[in-house]
Formats: structure tokens, C-alpha cells, sequence
């Protein structure tokens, strides 16, 4: 179908990866799921998932070439969206039981445990994007989406540079303050899953797909 947006779902062992097939399905893509890196590089778009723990998730992405697709993709501005730990392994490392682990480096900071009364973070909440955000265009500030993770980035560390625009962060609260999503240049991650998250869900991978 011509203007069809593909998009690879890159599978390196983790991850909810046909839900997410189907959702971006759903939502207007002609969607592969592979570990093919030519695939990963030629596709219009990206998706890195992922489920479990930090370490095996980012040892799974080294595996199969994951984090070179993810610079040359970047490099050449071609657009990553990471999800749930797909987005954690983006950062430069986890602490998960005591053990660390190193992860992509696209973002500097730790994804650690959430400090909260009750773990896992798991079910609907709402969000607070920045008004410009293109993910969540066109929703309502009261919108939900479905989170299940005890682990995430309390912090964003990440210091704007010229001439680059700073990142879009968007935050949500479980017992604190957590990076639910980034968008940074052709990089964007959901800390919440937008495959179970329903019509809202759908309605952020359609803005997704749009931008690419």
C-alpha cells in the first residue's frame, strides 16, 4: 500500500514482540519482525521492546548487533521508539538486586528502583508531557496508559547542546517522580506499554508513525 510506513520490530529475545506487531499493525504500519540488521537499517522506523530484567535485555541487544543499528540509524536520523525496558537499556546503565549492568549509552543516567509503597508499578496512569510533545499530540492531560515495571530513570540528566533542541521528557508519579517518555531528535521511548494501552495506545503510535 503506497505511503505505508514500515517498520521493524527488532527482536533480540525480549519482549512482548507480536503485541507489538499487532498494535503498530493497528495503527497503519507494514510491520517485520526480525534481528536482520539490513532490515533494522532500511525500515522507516525502529521499535526496540522488551520485558524482564535490564541485564538481559541489554545483553540480549548486544547479541545481535543492536546497539551499532541503534548509532547508525541515530546517525543518520532515522527514527527508535524503545518501549518499557526497550527504553531502559537505552540509558547508560541499570541497577537491578545490586547488580549493575551497562546499556546502550544513548542517554546518560541510572534506570534503578522506583522508591514506592507498592512494586511492581503496575496498571493505568496519567502523564504530564510538555505541550509540544508530538507522542501524545492531540490527548487529553487526563489520558492513561497501562505501566508494569518496579524499575525506571528517576532522573533525566541529560544537558541540552547546541544547536540541538533540548529533549521532549514526560513524566509520571508512582510513590515519585519517573521518566515515562523521551523524545530526543529521531530517539523516543514509552516507559508504559502503548500496545496494551489501548485506544490511547493506538492513538500514540499513529503520532509516532506520522512523524516518521
Amino acid at each position: 500500500m503506497p505511503g505505508t510506513p514500515s517498520v521493524v520490530v527488532l527482536d533480540y529475545g525480549s519482549g512482548n514482540l507480536r503485541s507489538a506487531e499487532r498494535a503498530l499493525e493497528r495503527a497503519g504500519a507494514k510491520v517485520e519482525v526480525t534481528a536482520d540488521a539490513r532490515a533494522a537499517q532500511e525500515a522507516d522506523g525502529l521499535v526496540v521492546p522488551g520485558v524482564g530484567a535490564f541485564a538481559a535485555c541489554a545483553a540480549g541487544l548486544r547479541a545481535v548487533g543492536g546497539e551499532r543499528i541503534l548509532e547508525q540509524r541515530l546517525a543518520g536520523g532515522r527514527p527508535v521508539l524503545g518501549i518499557c525496558v526497550g527504553m531502559q537499556v537505552l540509558f547508560e546503565r541499570g541497577v537491578e538486586f545490586g547488580e549493575e549492568a551497562t546499556g546502550a549509552g544513548q542517554w546518560p543516567g541510572t534506570v534503578e528502583k522506583l522508591q514506592a509503597d507498592v512494586l511492581p508499578h503496575m496498571g493505568w496512569n496519567t502523564v504530564r508531557a510538555p505541550a509540544d510533545s508530538v507522542l501524545f499530540a492531540g490527548m487529553p492531560a487526563d489520558e492513561r496508559f497501562y505501566f508494569v515495571h518496579s524499575f525506571a530513570a528517576r532522573r533525566w540528566e541529560v544537558e541540552p547542546q547546541e544547536p540541538f533542541l533540548p529533549a521532549k521528557v514526560t513524566w509520571a508519579h508512582h510513590g515519585e517522580d519517573f521518566v515515562a517518555a523521551v523524545e530526543d531528535g529521531a530517539l523516543a521511548a514509552t516507559q508504559f506499554h502503548p500496545e496494551k494501552s489501548g485506544e490511547a495506545g493506538r492513538r500514540l503510535l499513529v503520532n509516532w508513525l506520522e512523524s516518521l
